[in-house]
C-alpha cells in the first residue's frame, strides 16, 4: 500500500525545514501527531528515534519510527512497525520559485494490511497526511519574514 500527497508552501526552504525538523515543537502546531518527542537522540538525524501518537481509527496509537535517512532541507525517511504493519515514510523538500514543495510518500506492508483495508485505514491515513502537510504549511507561512 502506498499513500502520496504534496503541498506547495510559500516560505523559504530553511523556514520549512526548521518547522519540520523541530520535533519538540510539533505539539504546538501539529493536529495529527501528538505527544511528540525524541526517544533517542536530540535532533532529526539518522539513527534518532522519534515517537508520537496518531489517531487513525478510534484509539490513539503510539508510533516510534527510527530515522533511516536525513538530508536537511532535502529528504527525510523514517520507518517502523506496529501491530503487524511495517511503514516507511519519506518526505521530500523541493525548493522552487514559489517557495517549497513538500512531498510525503508512505509505504505500508505486513500481514495486518488486509484488516487495515477493511477498516478504511488507507483513506484515513491519507486524510491525516493531508492535515499534517496543511499544518506544516500554515506554521511555516505564519512566521514573520526573516525568521
Amino acid at each position: 500500500m502506498k499513500i502520496e500527497a504534496s503541498i506547495q508552501i510559500n516560505a523559504p526552504l530553511q523556514r520549512v525545514w526548521d518547522v519540520f525538523a523541530n520535533i519538540g515543537n510539533w505539539d504546538d502546531w501539529n493536529p495529527v501527531c501528538r505527544e511528540c518527542r525524541f526517544e533517542t537522540g536530540k535532533s532529526l538525524v539518522k539513527g534518532a528515534c522519534i515517537s508520537f501518537e496518531l489517531n487513525p481509527i478510534v484509539l490513539p496509537i503510539r508510533i516510534a519510527p527510527e530515522v533511516e535517512h536525513c538530508e536537511p532541507g532535502k529528504k527525510v525517511v523514517w520507518s517502523g512497525g506496529r501491530m503487524g504493519i511495517y511503514a516507511e515514510h519519506e518526505f521530500y523538500f523541493e525548493e522552487n520559485e514559489a517557495g517549497v514543495e513538500l512531498k510525503s510518500i508512505e509505504y505500508f506492508k505486513g500481514p495486518m494490511l488486509i484488516f487495515a483495508r477493511l477498516l478504511f485505514l488507507p483513506s484515513r491515513l491519507h486524510a491525516l497526511t493531508i492535515r499534517l502537510l496543511d499544518a506544516i504549511k500554515e506554521e511555516a507561512e505564519a512566521a514573520p519574514v526573516g525568521s
